[in-house]
């Protein structure tokens, strides 16, 4: 116990310096930074190789230090109402940010007006947050576009330890990341990005319709965005979450052609279920829950990309459940599209 306080300490004075440090949280592990400090964003952005119209969403450790980063007047009863019922956990809420002295600088939410901030449900995460006094920014460690990581290991192989101080806190038990809502007057709440938290669990506790979809696609480099500005939310890139090796969707019942297909190279198959995959092609076998799917999902798609095949084929996840599986089916469909994007 007395080890990991010295780590937390370790890892919050290296924030105060400037220092990048990954922490782990209930979705992806995070590569934080001090919200405040520009130099440290920046150095976010240039580590990653993270396109500028991307933003950053804001980790915090609760309402209090949440409300710090949004403008005056902008906490609004639909964000109280949410974080009464999400957080500690993997809900993203867009508002209104501060700027000016002692704000948020404008390259946290790439020059955009508003600000994204969640309180995650980890306590190595939360214990850093504490420790650390102040708003840390935490997208996922790992080199832009690419597969997120959910064991620190993932992210010692991206990054050097000398360009990232890693805070050991097991596997991600969630495996996606957070669901992104924008509740920016004066449209009605918005899902962004699809994740842990649906829309139809936001919409019974602020009792209203909640709308989905941002309704704008990006290239992978940012192209294609609104007159070149700001994403509304990360999670946007038409490409993202992606394996090195070529990756594409393929239907159920259509394994047969799939595997004939690009003159039948060499493949690894994540299947949903137990699945016959004869050589010399390979077979990793996917749960059927839509939880144990999302939290396995992207080191399974790590150990694919490890095994040298010439692509990855992934049995889409199409009318699988209802109600609550069903929309986390549908947050995972979304990482295997952008994941297998050209």
């Amino acid at each position: 116990m007395s080890e990991a306080f010295d780590e937390i300490k370790k890892a919050a004075a290296l924030l105060r310096e400037g220092r990048l440090v990954a922490f782990p949280t209930e979705t992806v592990y995070g590569l934080g930074a001090d919200a405040l400090s520009e130099s440290a964003v920046r150095a976010v952005y240039e580590v990653k190789g993270r396109p500028p119209i991307n933003p950053l969403i804001v980790h915090v450790s609760g309402p209090e230090m949440a409300r710090r980063v949004v403008v005056a007047g902008g906490w609004s009863e639909e964000a109280e109402a949410l974080t009464r019922a999400f957080w500690p956990g993997p809900l993203s809420i867009i508002l209104p940010r501060a700027s000016g002295r002692g704000g948020l600088p404008g390259v946290v939410t790439a020059g955009g007006p508003n600000v994204a901030v969640r309180c995650p449900d980890h306590p190595v995460a939360l214990a850093l947050l504490f420790e650390f006094g102040g708003p840390l920014v935490g997208p996922s460690a790992n080199p832009s576009g690419m597969v997120s990581p959910t064991l620190a290991e993932h992210v010692r192989e991206a990054f050097a330890p000398e360009a990232v101080y890693v805070l050991e806190g097991g596997a991600c038990r969630g495996g996606i990341e957070s669901t992104v809502v924008s509740l920016v007057e004066p449209r009605r709440p918005r899902v962004l990005r699809p994740g842990l938290v649906s829309a139809a669990e936001i919409s019974r506790v602020l009792g209203e319709l909640v709308e989905v979809g941002a309704g704008v696609a990006v290239g992978a480099d940012g192209s294609g965005g609104r007159s070149g500005g700001a994403l509304e939310s990360p999670g946007m890139l038409a490409r993202h979450y992606a394996p090195k090796t070529y990756s594409r969707l393929f239907a159920g019942e259509g394994l047969s052609h799939a595997l004939r297909e690009d003159g039948g190279v060499r493949a690894v198959v994540l299947t949903i279920g137990a699945r016959a995959v004869g050589p010399p092609h390979i077979a990793i076998e996917m749960p059927v829950r839509a939880e144990e799917y999302a939290a396995a999902l992207y080191a399974k798609l790590r150990e694919a990309d490890a095994m040298g095949a010439e692509r990855i084929l992934i049995e889409r996840p199409e009318a699988r459940g209802a109600g609550e599986d069903a929309a986390l089916w549908e947050a995972i469909g979304d990482r295997l599209r952008r994941a297998t994007a050209d």
